[in-house]
């Protein structure tokens, strides 16, 4: 398996993720990093955006994802994501997935909350 790494940090989205109601009609920030792993050292040595894949596509599903769909739990949103990712990039060995939700309606003084998934080609989370 690779060990080389693209990441991609922080996208902000807006969704209608949770549990309560209030969540889906007033809706909220979420944040979405990507780390794929992959062998990069064919597009390293050839300079060539084919031995890759490009950090723009893997946005690109995770801002589609995140915004036309709605979950309850961000859980389901991440696990979402890399199964997407696995599925339209050959080339991604693993995917690791993070949803942070920084305005969680928990009753609390807190930053955020988040959520963090790994998932390698082939095996069952």
């Amino acid at each position: 398996m690779a060990t080389d790494l693209i990441r991609v940090t922080r996208i902000a989205v807006f969704g209608r993720h949770g549990l309560l109601p209030e969540e889906a009609v007033l809706g909220q920030r979420f944040y979405i990093s990507l780390e794929a792993q992959l062998a990069l050292g064919e597009a390293g040595r050839s300079d060539d955006v084919t031995g890759t894949v490009s950090y723009a596509d893997l946005t690109q599903i995770a801002v589609e994802i995140a915004t036309a769909r709605r979950f309850n739990l961000i859980e389901a949103l991440a696990e979402t994501i890399a199964a997407t990712i696995l599925e339209q990039h050959g080339r991604v060995d693993a995917i690791a997935v993070r949803i942070d939700k920084p305005s969680a309606p928990v009753p609390a003084i807190l930053e955020g909350v988040s959520v963090e998934i790994v998932r390698r080609r082939g095996a069952q989370a």
